[in-house]
């Protein structure tokens, strides 16, 4: 099993007011003995406007490629344009492929999505209709995905709404592209199956948690991302994410269903949110190798 880490860490939470640069991070990683990155691509890391052509991705591409370091995907940033809201289709299709363009330059496997509008934003008389306004523009975008050989990956989580259970499985059904994956976030489907955050009501849990959940989406899932939680929301919004260990994951009993995956050649440590996240790259990848084996 091939692991990386994803950037944002670094840039996010309490690093927000003090980001540490990509290259940085990417040094920092290497020197750890990671296989790869997930790329950040927003402020101050791997973004579109920082990197605009061919040629200055090469130039991100070279660098990894002197560190040995691959590419497990990219955390794209379509924030300007809610795909919920009616309208905005062609928008985000001009941005998506924008970003699968990265990917393609980068070399990036995945490119990742959410469906950018939070929990709440939508009424009981939007909320069908958002569902099935985001499947149909998926379904075409993953297809355009496919063309450049990048796979769409969906990330749920409490922050953004069709976070329920059912709703992650009936959405990936609804889009129906053999291109279209979910990113399984063990922190966020411990949010999802245990806890029922930020849900568009009725909440809805499973008595098996992340394992059955895990067992539900099963090839559905392309791309991996472990993070370990207490069960709250960081700044009432996602997932708090916690040191691997230090929280209520029960990564042993997931490690055997993980590795099953046919779809997931990458683990990716997600340190989003942690405090001291750059003191925990050694620590972090000693425990996920340990799972691995």
């Amino acid at each position: 099993m091939k692991i990386s880490c994803g950037t944002w860490a670094f840039s996010f939470g309490p690093y927000a007011d003090r980001p540490i640069g990509f290259e940085e991070v990417a040094r920092r990683l290497a020197e750890a003995g990671y296989d790869g990155v997930d790329v950040c691509g927003f402020p101050p890391h791997v973004t579109l406007e920082s990197y605009p052509t061919r040629e200055s991705r090469r130039e991100v591409k070279r660098l990894l490629d002197d560190l040995n370091l691959g590419v497990s995907g990219y955390s794209a940033d379509h924030t300007s344009v809610n795909l919920a809201e009616p309208g905005n289709r062609q928008r985000y299709l001009d941005l998506f492929w924008r970003n699968v363009e990265m990917c393609a330059d980068l070399g990036s496997p995945v490119v990742r999505v959410d469906t950018i509008a939070a929990p709440g934003s939508l009424g009981d008389d939007e909320y069908r209709d958002a569902f099935e306004r985001v499947a149909d523009v998926w379904r075409e975008a993953a297809g355009f995905a496919a063309e450049a050989g990048v796979v769409m990956g969906w990330e749920f989580e409490p922050g953004f709404v069709f976070n329920k259970p059912s709703e992650v499985i009936a959405l990936h059904d609804r889009v129906g592209h053999p291109n279209f994956k979910v990113i399984f976030d063990t922190s966020h489907a411990h949010l999802g199956a245990v806890v029922g955050a930020r849900q568009h009501p009725p909440r809805e849990t499973l008595s098996g948690g992340v394992n059955q959940l895990l067992k539900k989406l099963d090839a559905r899932v392309g791309h991996v991302h472990l993070s370990d939680t207490d069960g709250t929301l960081y700044g009432d919004e996602t997932s708090t994410h916690l040191p691997l260990g230090q929280g209520v994951i029960d990564f042993k009993s997931l490690a055997p269903q993980l590795r099953r995956l046919a779809g997931a050649d990458w683990w990716c440590v997600d340190l989003c949110f942690c405090e001291g996240a750059w003191e925990l790259v050694e620590s972090s990848l000693a425990f996920v190798r340990s799972l691995s084996e």
